[in-house]
């Protein structure tokens, strides 16, 4: 390959992630401003600046683009989550420290989002699972084979742990964004003893 064509082609990609980012970034003010029902192709082609044509060379539908964003997400959580893994913390901690990271992370992700999109629309997920939630999947679960392999967690299927705490950690997630002010730290305390104790975990009344 020619120097020339090696620098058409190194251009073409970076046009390409150029327009992938102007089309997430576009997607996510539409989304805020309008709502994720309301919203429409057109209304994200519009922000962008791009042609039609151009749009539909990346994402079919609203909906595709929207598992991008998801997916987007994962990906920039994956290494906070891996960071933390690294720090010779007790499982306990470890699960204290990613629950408050997740939970810090959506609220700042979603902070437009969520402030401004119209009363009563649900938080959405997507539908099936993409490659970096899978990602986040196996880091999770690889941190939980560790402890169950070293004896300092629960001695348990890492899949359904790994797949409990995910669930725990997305809904409760979910309530406190649509709560204002979104209160992190109660979440995550809460998230941390569902996950640790189970319901009998949970502070009890006094008597």
């Amino acid at each position: 390959m020619s120097q020339i064509a090696y620098l058409n082609v190194g251009k073409r990609e970076q046009t390409k992630v150029a327009n992938r980012q102007a089309i997430l970034d576009a997607a996510r003010e539409v989304f805020g401003e309008l709502g994720y029902e309301t919203a429409t192709v057109r209304d994200i082609i519009r922000r962008t600046g791009l042609a039609a044509g151009t749009f539909y060379n990346y994402y079919r539908s609203k909906e595709e683009v929207f598992a991008a964003l998801a997916d987007d997400g994962a990906r920039r959580f994956g290494p906070i989550l891996k960071g933390l893994r690294g720090q010779g913390h007790s499982f306990e901690t470890f699960v204290e420290l990613a629950i408050g990271a997740y939970f810090a992370f959506i609220a700042d992700e979603h902070k437009n989002w969520a402030a401004r999109r119209p009363p009563g629309e649900p938080h959405l997920h997507v539908q099936g699972e993409t490659p970096e939630m899978a990602a986040v999947f196996a880091e999770v679960r690889d941190a939980l084979a560790e402890a169950v392999a070293q004896r300092t967690g629960p001695v348990a299927d890492p899949d359904y742990m790994a797949a409990a705490c995910i669930a725990i950690a997305r809904d409760v997630g979910d309530k406190m964004l649509e709560r204002r002010p979104i209160d992190t730290a109660g979440a995550a305390e809460f998230a941390v003893a569902m996950i640790l104790g189970g319901l009998k975990g949970l502070p009890k009344a006094p008597a």
